[in-house]
This record gives C-alpha cells, sequence and structure tokens, in this order.
C-alpha cells in the first residue's frame, strides 16, 4: 500500500510540475522579450499635435523597467500639420510622429511620406493582428506608413439611468428612436438629443450625417467617384442623412437653441450632459474620451452620479452604423538616429496589452479588437459586421468630408435646404 502511494504521489507531483512550468511558459512567451542590449543608452522623440500625453508617457515609464536608459520624451511642435515636413528634415528630426489618413493624396505631405518606415516589414515585429483590419491603411504598393494608436467613431453619450427611470430602452433602430424621444418630450424633457451646434467641424449635425453617408456610398462606387471629384451628382450621398436629422430637429427632438448654450465639443458637451437631464447627447469619441476626468470636475454628477454608455445613432430601420477610422496614427522616421531601438519601442507599444492601457487611461476608442474592455464602448463591439464601415477603405477622401460638414451645418441650422444642399454639393467651403 505504502509503496503504491508513494507511486501515485510521485506521478501526481510530477504533473503538477509539468503544468506549472507549462504555465510559466505561457506567461514569458506572452511577456514583451527585449531584442536589443538593455543597457542601450539613447534618446527617442516623439511628436504630435495633442498639448500632453499622459497615455503615451506612462507607456515610456513601462519601457524604461526594461531599457532604463533610454531617455523618451513627448513634444508638440508649432503648427504641427503645416511644419511637420519641415521638422521632419531638420537636424533635431524625431523618431516617430502623429501621422493622418487625410495626409495621403495630399501633394504637400510627399516629404512626410519619403521619410515614413513600412511597418508592415515583419522583421520589426509589430503585432499588427491585435488591430481591427479596418483600421489598417496600406499604400500603391502594399506598404503600411502608419499605424492607428486611437480610434473614432460617431454616435452619443447614453443616460442609462434616466432610460431605466423612464421605463424605456435604448434605441437601437430608427422608429425606436422616434418613439423614445417622442416619450421623453411627453415626460416633461424639453430636448431629448442635445449636442454642440455652432461650428460645422463639429457640431450634431456632422455626427449623425456623416455616418449615412459613408453607408450610403459603401456600396455605390459610382456615386462615390463623383462625390470625390466634387461632381454635383455626387451630393445624392447626402440626402438620407439629412433628411432624418431635420426629422430629429422639425419634430422638436433636438432643440437648437437649447444645444447653442454648448460652448464647446468637449467639456462644455461633457459638463452638460453630466447635469444629468439629457437622455442623448450627441458627440464623437474623441469628446467621451474626456469623460472620465470631467465626472469629479461635475458638481451635478458628484452629487448624483449616474451610468452612462455611447452608442451609435440608429438613423435607419436596420441600426446604427459603426463608422471605424483611426483618430492617431503613428509613424516611424526612417531616417531618425537610433532607429533600431525606435522600432524595438513601437514593438513594444504596438500590442494588444499596451494599446489597451493607453486607450483606458486617455478613454479613446482602442483600435484593437477588444472594444468590450470599457463598459462605455461596449455597444459599438456589438455592432454586426456589416454595419461596420472604414471611410478609408471605403475611399472616403478629406474634400468629401468637409463637402459633408458643411452642407450638414447649413442645413441643420437652415440656411438651406436638403435639395440645396444634394445641388450644391462640391461648392461648400469652410
Amino acid at each position: 500500500m505504502k509503496k503504491k502511494l508513494s507511486t501515485i504521489l510521485t506521478a501526481l507531483s510530477a504533473i503538477v510540475s509539468i503544468s506549472c512550468i507549462a504555465q510559466i511558459h505561457v506567461v514569458s512567451a506572452g511577456a514583451f522579450q527585449p531584442r536589443l542590449d538593455t543597457d542601450t543608452s539613447c534618446e527617442i522623440t516623439v511628436i504630435g499635435s495633442y498639448s500632453n500625453f499622459e497615455a503615451l508617457e506612462a507607456e515610456f515609464d513601462s519601457f524604461n523597467e526594461i531599457y532604463p536608459d533610454v531617455e523618451l520624451s513627448y513634444l508638440k511642435p508649432d503648427d504641427y500639420n503645416n511644419l511637420l515636413g519641415t521638422v521632419l528634415e531638420s537636424k533635431t528630426a524625431p523618431n516617430i510622429f502623429f501621422s493622418f489618413a487625410w495626409m495621403f493624396g495630399n501633394e504637400k505631405y510627399q516629404v512626410v511620406f519619403d521619410h515614413m518606415e513600412d511597418l508592415s516589414d515583419p522583421e520589426l515585429g509589430l503585432d499588427l493582428e491585435c488591430i481591427r483590419p479596418s483600421l489598417l491603411s496600406f499604400d500603391a504598393n502594399g506598404k503600411l506608413l502608419m499605424v492607428p494608436v486611437f480610434a473614432r467613431n460617431y454616435g452619443m453619450l447614453v443616460n442609462n439611468d434616466l432610460f431605466e427611470k423612464e421605463g424605456l430602452q435604448v434605441p437601437t433602430t430608427w422608429e425606436e428612436l422616434l418613439a423614445v424621444c417622442e416619450a421623453f418630450r411627453g415626460k416633461g424633457y424639453e430636448s431629448p438629443m442635445m449636442g454642440y451646434s455652432l461650428d460645422s467641424s463639429g457640431c450634431l449635425m456632422n455626427a449623425l450625417v456623416y455616418p449615412e453617408v459613408v453607408a450610403a456610398l459603401a456600396g455605390d462606387p459610382e456615386t462615390l467617384q463623383a462625390a470625390n471629384e466634387m461632381e454635383p451628382s455626387g451630393g445624392e450621398c447626402l440626402r438620407h442623412g439629412l433628411e432624418a436629422m431635420m426629422e430629429l430637429i422639425g419634430n422638436g427632438y433636438i432643440d437648437l437653441e437649447k444645444c447653442g448654450e454648448i460652448s464647446d465639443n468637449y467639456t462644455e458637451v461633457i459638463l452638460r450632459f453630466f447635469e444629468g437631464d439629457v437622455p442623448m447627447m450627441i458627440c464623437t469619441g474623441d469628446t467621451v474620451s474626456g469623460t472620465g476626468k470631467r465626472e469629479s470636475q461635475s458638481e451635478a454628477f458628484s452629487k448624483a452620479p449616474f451610468t452612462y454608455s455611447f452608442v451609435p445613432v440608429p438613423l435607419s430601420e436596420a441600426g446604427g452604423y459603426f463608422v471605424d477610422s483611426p483618430s492617431v496614427e503613428f509613424s516611424v522616421n526612417k531616417t531618425c538616429e537610433n532607429l533600431d531601438m525606435t522600432n524595438e519601442f513601437m514593438r513594444f507599444l504596438i500590442t494588444r496589452e499596451e494599446l489597451n492601457r493607453m486607450a483606458s487611461v486617455k478613454r479613446l476608442v482602442t483600435p484593437t479588437t477588444d472594444l468590450s474592455f470599457d463598459s462605455v464602448y461596449e455597444p459599438f463591439g456589438q455592432v454586426p459586421d456589416e454595419r461596420v464601415l472604414s471611410p478609408e477603405r471605403i475611399g472616403i477622401t478629406d474634400p468629401l468630408a468637409i463637402q459633408v460638414r458643411n452642407a450638414s451645418y447649413l442645413v441643420g441650422t437652415g440656411t438651406i435646404t436638403v435639395d440645396e444642399a444634394v445641388s450644391q454639393y462640391g461648392a461648400f467651403v469652410d
């Protein structure tokens, strides 16, 4: 009996040991493994258009736990977009810089593109598979010159507690949206939907209409070509979104006079939403990014906190769209000093864990497939694949987007009609 028991215990011990070793291997295999000498001493500079970038600086600290003698810094040059090419040609050129999809096709940025490294090179080891494929844009030669670190979407902040209090469900279709707006109006809410309405570049009108325009062009290459070439016939892509917006405004579901009291599309939109009497606040994910920090800045929210989420605006019977675009992308200056360590930092940063951590700190939309990691953005992770749209993949250019912004604003404020906006497409300027 003792001999058998000893044999059994020995076998169990071996199994446990093997299991532990396997677990250790899994953990170590998933952790970042340095490729360079960890005693390397050098400097890496990142430049961009953010005034400050605490989330990235936290990544610097984490990278320094592995490479303690690498000095990393973030800077915002003056007039970033206009002077980026000049900065890259200077003696103090950065290692990494912000880049944007709208730069493609713009001759002004040819110098910038000349400095970009191909980040799809497998030798670099970036974990591109953790990023949503719709966010990766390759050039005509198949090179990946920009990699997204944050994403952008369009929708509305929803006060979930108000919906629960009034016995209503967050709408997922156009008919449901109209019904809940009418119900809130009947319960004394003067403007069930609100948003910033004073500027064509960032107003609620564009946030409502743009996703519908993207959807209209997704399956219509002929109209897409006309719209990109600024031909008036391309204006038909505006019609559905503009008509839906005007129905919401015309029914009194969006009170533009009250929306006009909101003085900016970031802090003031958030603080107005935190007053607690707005069921739905139309905005972008960039605005939502500021909610976490401003909960404590809102006296009303501090006294009466509530749960909220960010959801698509359903302007069609099938539901809302998830217009999935890069917000900020990083490019590597292939002519910079310390290129090997620069690529090592990018390999560290472009992983599921680090990208999600940065998005969590900044409360921006992660570019990874893990949208559910932040409950505020979780509804977008539930949008069916066929309703997830990438303007960059579809081929929507920045001039087209400018037409949408200006037309939406002019129609929403009553300056022109929907028909006039459609027929005058291509003539709208900022």
